[in-house]
């Protein structure tokens, strides 16, 4: 029974709490730079349409935010409950990356949150702009010391064993160990992607239903322009990522390119289904040769099989095999429909495309899938090493009954399942009320009447437009 595996069950109920979570970390560092910069453009301009843009965000924001941090907090109660052995062989690394977190980021973010939520009436434009930098800087650093913390859980470095538990020896080369530079640049560029698409997808929802079309206009010029540099910027980074984690982890490269022999020049398999048991994929649709040149850039060149190594030392391959093409998939699509769009706004006919405003007003989800498949990939790929080469995951947790497991598990699902489901709700609510373009009377410490008229008339007037 499944209850009777205590170590399945504590992997389950991390990967669902972790899963969940990412969504909105992923969505909370790029919606924060947007703020930044929609702030910036309206002290700069004095375009009303930016500070509309930017105090309709700003609610977005709030909810995802407190989402983000109740769900984080589930995540670190379970080192202590489901993962004690762990925490004490990796604590005296770990624990500090991980308050360095909470201490510089954290509290960084909630004290400036407080002026970006209420201090719009209270205090002048460029201190509101100024709350909403640091707050971006904030969730900047939360993701650096996060990254760095589970990036030594992948390439361990900068550390000693002593009396059977890893300490610090030097903290340099700990936080930016071999993996940390390549995986904190993916997920940088993954959250600004991702939030650059839901921008996309709302201003193409405004403009295909007729309202607030100034502020639609604005979030598409500027989710493309955000698009086009981001979706093949991150097909870079992904490429020197991956030949970062062949270099260190080569087992989970293999996992993901579904390949056994290493004999042989690895192909690209377009799809393929891997048979863990028999040692072979089947129904492959592959490109001869593809993976060698990418990974190795020779046409024969060689990279190790998961035959290498004994079935207890190889990760789960169909979860890691089909994450990767989940994530590779999505990538070339945002790819793909940001070239299209910048074609469609060079052409002057983006606006009018209606077609294209559809595909993109429902694909504002592709990154936030692209992100956790890409998650799937790091954290399953690794197995069954919980630090790489240190510790393996079934030696890490916690001896807690696995029943015990379960059915805290099933009370987070539940948990989990009405948050979400009334989080996402009330942004919706938000998206489908748009921004306020009522009259404003003033701004604290601004001069009067910059915020007055009808703000949407005056955005949309010639020439207001970038």
């Amino acid at each position: 029974m499944m209850d009777a595996d205590p170590v399945l069950l504590a992997r389950l109920q991390f990967a669902f709490t972790v899963v969940f979570h990412i969504i909105f970390p992923s969505f909370t560092i790029g919606l924060s730079a947007w703020l930044a910069t929609l702030g910036g453009l309206w002290v700069y301009t004095g375009e009303e349409r930016y500070q509309l843009l930017m105090r309709f965000w700003v609610k977005i924001f709030a909810v995802s935010f407190a989402m983000g941090v109740v769900s984080g907090i589930v995540l670190s109660y379970q080192f202590g409950t489901n993962w004690s052995r762990f925490s004490a062989f990796t604590g005296d690394v770990i624990g500090p990356l991980l308050g360095y977190e909470v201490l510089a980021a954290f509290f960084l973010e909630a004290t400036f949150l407080g002026i970006l939520l209420f201090g719009f009436s209270r205090v002048p434009p460029w201190l509101y702009t100024l709350s909403a930098a640091v707050v971006a800087f904030g969730t900047m650093s939360s993701a650096f010391w996060i990254l760095a913390a589970n990036s030594w859980m992948q390439t361990p470095a900068g550390h000693a064993i002593e009396n059977g538990v890893a300490v610090p020896v030097d903290w340099l080369q700990i936080i930016f160990n071999p993996s940390f530079p390549y995986r904190f640049a993916h997920m940088l560029n993954a959250a600004y992607l991702t939030t650059a698409f839901v921008v996309l997808g709302v201003g193409a929802r405004f403009l295909l239903e007729g309202r607030h079309l100034s502020e639609g206009r604005t979030m598409l010029r500027m989710g493309i322009g955000l698009a086009v540099i981001l979706a093949p910027l991150q097909l870079f980074i992904g490429d020197q990522h991956g030949l970062n984690t062949l270099k260190h982890q080569p087992i989970k490269v293999a996992a993901m390119e579904g390949h056994w022999d290493g004999s042989k020049p690895a192909d690209f398999h377009i799809f393929a289904w891997p048979d863990e048991k028999a040692e072979k994929n089947r129904f492959e649709i592959s490109i001869p040769h593809g993976s060698s040149l990418i990974l190795t850039h020779s046409w024969d060149g060689l990279i190790p099989g998961l035959s290498s190594v004994p079935p207890d030392q190889r990760p789960p391959v169909t979860v890691v095999f089909f994450a990767f093409r989940i994530m590779l998939a999505l990538g070339f699509f945002m790819i793909a429909a940001a070239l299209y769009g910048a074609f469609l706004w060079w052409r002057g006919t983006l606006f009018e495309t209606r077609w294209f405003l559809r595909i993109v007003a429902n694909a504002w989800w592709t990154g936030f899938v692209a992100v956790i498949a890409g998650w799937v990939v790091t954290e399953s790929g690794r197995q069954p090493w919980l630090v790489y080469n240190l510790m393996r995951t079934a030696d890490g947790i916690s001896p807690v009954p696995g029943a015990t497991v379960l059915g805290t598990l099933a009370l987070f699902i539940v948990a989990y399942g009405i948050v979400f489901s009334f989080g996402i709700y009330y942004m919706n609510r938000l998206i489908k009320q748009g921004p306020d373009d009522g009259g404003h009377g003033g701004h604290g410490g601004h001069e009067p009447g910059f915020l007055s008229g009808n703000p949407v008339a005056a955005a949309q007037s010639p020439g207001r437009e970038i």
